[in-house]
């Protein structure tokens, strides 16, 4: 049986809330990557993420959120 293996790690985006996130599409993304294996990020493809404001100190509530990327901008936020 093949079993795909799936990319679930968490970076953190630094937005104070989902919605400015979402008024950046168009934008480069402004996050922090967080494993110690390689750069999570990827310019295209889907981001899974969220904002830890009790670690960056960047306000806000936290969020979760899955972000597509083309060409290392913002496509889509959901």
């Amino acid at each position: 049986m093949l079993i795909k293996k799936r990319n679930n790690q968490m970076m953190i985006f630094n937005y104070q809330s989902k919605k400015e996130l979402k008024k950046n599409i168009g934008n480069k993304l402004n996050y922090t990557e967080t494993s110690f294996f390689g750069p999570e990020y990827k310019s295209n493809g889907k981001l899974i993420g969220s904002n830890r404001p009790q670690l960056t100190n960047n306000g806000g509530r936290e969020f979760f959120a899955e972000v597509t990327m083309i060409d290392n901008l913002i496509n889509g936020v959901k």
